[in-house]
């Protein structure tokens, strides 16, 4: 074995991600890490303990962290540095991504994702189907865009924001970090930190 790429949760994200790292490396060998679900099989893939990934003996060896969760995302980007793996990104062939576009490392990007113009996006970055960045965005760490997240030009979202399926967000706003916006929220101001909000127009998510 020379290169063994290891795709991190073996539950429905990681079965989406899966195929787009089959088809960027045929020559690779894949498992799924998921020591919840080891050892077992999935999709004509071996489910392994992170344990077992370490000690098989390979000339290169990578993951990709395919979990929804942002903050969970750090947590195994953490573990990933302190045994010295690298992060890989996971592309469909069918995302577009235009001019200076920067994405650090360990992205995840599923089919027909669009990345317009000069977007800045930091580490393990989720964009899943159908979701888009327009143009001039900035966008921190462990960011996660559900299915269709619409996120408009001129907008900073920070760490750890999640923007739900189908919401869509105004032009020029700021999400903040660990902010959560809801499925389907049209969100046309500025989230602070740590907030949820839901609905059109996006309002502050409250407790009865």
């Amino acid at each position: 074995m020379t290169c063994l790429i290891g795709v991190y949760g073996a539950s429905g994200c990681g079965r989406g991600i899966m195929p787009l790292l089959r088809t960027q490396y045929p020559q690779a060998e894949l498992v799924f890490i998921d020591d919840g679900q080891a050892p077992a099989c999935v999709n004509g893939h071996d489910i392994i303990h992170w344990a077992s990934f370490l000690a098989l003996k390979t000339t290169e060896k990578s993951v990709s962290i395919a979990i929804a969760a942002p903050m969970i995302r750090q947590r195994l980007a953490e573990k990933c540095a302190e045994a010295n793996i690298p992060l890989i990104e996971a592309r469909a062939t069918s995302v577009v991504q235009m001019d200076a576009v920067v994405i650090k490392d360990g992205a995840c990007l599923s089919p027909f994702v669009t990345l317009t113009s000069n977007i800045r996006i930091g580490r393990c970055f989720h964009a899943n189907l159908y979701s888009y960045v327009e143009h001039d965005c900035t966008i921190g760490d462990f960011v996660t865009l559900a299915p269709g997240a619409k996120v408009n030009g001129n907008i900073t979202i920070g760490d750890h924001a999640y923007i739900g399926a189908g919401a869509v967000l105004r032009q020029g706003i700021t999400i903040g970090a660990d902010a959560v916006i809801g499925m389907g929220a049209v969100v046309t101001r500025d989230v602070p930190p740590g907030v949820t909000v839901v609905g059109n127009p996006a309002k502050p998510l409250t407790k009865d």
